[in-house]
């Protein structure tokens, strides 16, 4: 499999949980075993959007355990003989190849996985990623002339590994709270994105727009919008280190 793979770095790592939960786009080439109709390929492929149940392969490091998993989209872009290239989002956690040997088998023929590439992972897309030679060339050039804006060319800041998730933005006085592992409660909350709702993955925020801390929601967006007391949300991972802003908390 060729495409996109995020990179954390140093205290970065810690944004890693949460690129495991976003949505993931690939674009790949399955080889039928047999002739199908395209009509027939056609039909199959569409009974595999929306939940679909999924039993990992034998060779990954997971439990065996049947799960269910959401296909956003599944798009035939061209039919060439056996070979099918399609275009597919799903929910992380799905195995592509899993997908295509269970669509062969429901089409009565077989098939298997000639070629994949992810297009995107989370809000990472080819559009914004560079090549390891890229980044051999620029972090070489970084150290004849020791300029950051080279660097920042290829190493991007933790927040943006963050866009994809609802966010929720605190005020100065309930970072360092946050920091030591607090759950965040009302009084702390200035504004929120819209469409939480409770048990939600959330990101902390700063009003300056610096990540916090990731964390479950609690409550909806409209409830956390009218409370003025309580935990609203379960702060999880801790993303800043501590004493970045000043204590202001007993």
């Amino acid at each position: 499999m060729t495409g996109v793979l995020p990179i954390a770095l140093e205290e970065a790592t810690k944004v890693i949980q949460a690129l495991l939960i976003a949505g993931k786009e690939y674009v790949g080439v399955m080889k039928l075993h047999k002739d199908m109709s395209e009509r027939r390929i056609r039909e199959v492929f569409d009974e595999f959007k929306g939940k679909i149940y999924q039993r990992p392969p034998a060779r990954a490091s997971v439990k065996k355990v049947l799960r269910t998993r959401t296909i956003y989209y599944l798009d035939i872009l061209e039919i060439e003989g056996r070979n099918i290239l399609f275009k597919v989002g799903c929910e992380a956690g799905t195995y592509i190849r899993k997908l295509v040997f269970d669509i062969g088998r429901a089409l009565g023929c077989g098939a298997h996985m000639h070629e994949l590439r992810r297009i995107r992972a989370g809000p990472f897309t080819e559009n914004n990623i560079v090549t390891l030679h890229d980044t051999l060339y620029l972090y070489n050039k970084w150290l004849e002339t020791n300029d950051i804006k080279i660097l920042r060319k290829f190493i991007l800041p933790m927040e943006r590994a963050l866009d994809f998730m609802p966010k929720i933005f605190i005020r100065d006085s309930a970072v360092d709270a946050v920091c030591h592992g607090a759950h965040l409660t009302a009084p702390g909350i200035t504004h929120v994105e819209s469409g939480i709702k409770p048990s939600d993955k959330v990101a902390i925020f700063t009003l300056k727009g610096e990540a916090v801390a990731l964390g479950t929601a609690i409550a909806s967006t409209e409830e956390i919008l009218k409370a003025t007391h309580g935990i609203m949300v379960r702060t999880d991972r801790v993303l800043m280190p501590r004493g970045t802003y000043p204590k202001l908390w007993k």
